[in-house]
């Protein structure tokens, strides 16, 4: 089965350039087709730096918006652009990808047909980060984060069960895509809260957001909102609350119990002594 794997660009030209040299770089064995769409970054550096990616690797399409957009609206052009039965995958283009990472959340949507949503572990994911989960850390040297991926994949574990994916790096099945539809760009035209609203949305649609387990992507943050984030986020989490009021209880919930403690210690205790 192949995949739709979308990144949304607006300016943040060196964190851009690391992320597409990831995505070319990283070993996997799952066909995948890229589309890249600059939501018109004024730093003028980023379109023939995209254009460039674009010729030098198969597969790949890039678009150029004449206006910005907004985050969602920019998710939903990859929606659309999905053919029927491909799996979508959000990639934020400060993400760091490695070796085997979509071999290993695809393998999750493969094994159980209900799972809708699939987020990887990494540094800085919230829910979703290791070494210690809701607290961010420094992205780690390429050697590190293979090294982490690599223990990852051949210690192996189930998917975990999550109240919402991070969007950072979230796989989309083609079946949740259909199910769910599109983000919500009314309520989150500019990102902080949309993935969380889809999310929700997927589980009241009876299929599962989960944590792959095997899979490790860096995530640097917050490169294309630096300046009115906060404002953002408040807006964001206000309209979320206003849609799912149980948002926030059914994520303290999840913290408190902590279902991925077991395998960030297996994962922790194994890198201690690879």
């Amino acid at each position: 089965m192949s995949v739709l794997v979308c990144v949304p660009v607006y300016n943040g030209f060196e964190s851009t350039e690391r992320c597409l040299d990831a995505l070319a770089a990283a070993r996997v064995s799952t066909p995948f087709r890229t589309l890249i769409i600059n939501d018109a970054s004024p730093d003028a550096r980023v379109r023939p730096m995209l254009d460039a990616h674009s010729l030098a690797h198969a597969n790949t399409e890039v678009r150029h918006n004449t206006v910005n957009r907004g985050f969602t609206w920019n998710v939903n052009q990859a929606f659309k652009a999905a053919r029927s039965g491909e799996h979508l995958l959000l990639l934020n283009s400060d993400a760091l990808v490695t070796h085997g990472w979509l071999d290993e959340m695809l393998a999750c949507v493969n094994a159980d047909a209900t799972i809708g949503t699939v987020t990887p572990f990494s540094n800085n994911a919230t829910i979703c980060s290791f070494p210690d989960f809701t607290r961010a850390h420094p992205v780690p040297e390429p050697a590190e984060r293979e090294r982490i991926a690599s223990v990852l994949r051949a210690t192996r574990a189930a998917p975990i069960d999550l109240p919402t994916g991070v969007g950072f790096c979230m796989l989309i099945s083609a079946i949740c895509r259909e199910k769910v539809g599109l983000f919500d760009v009314e309520n989150f035209p500019r990102g902080y809260g949309e993935e969380n609203d889809f999310c929700m949305r997927t589980a009241a649609a009876a299929l599962r957001n989960v944590l792959c387990p095997n899979a490790y992507v860096g995530h640097e943050g917050g490169v294309s909102f630096n300046t009115d984030s906060q404002a953002l986020m408040k807006a964001g989490a206000e309209r979320l609350l206003a849609k799912h009021p149980t948002y926030d209880a059914e994520v303290s919930a999840w913290i408190a119990n902590d279902p991925a403690k077991a395998r960030r210690d297996v994962i922790t205790a194994t890198l201690a002594t690879a």
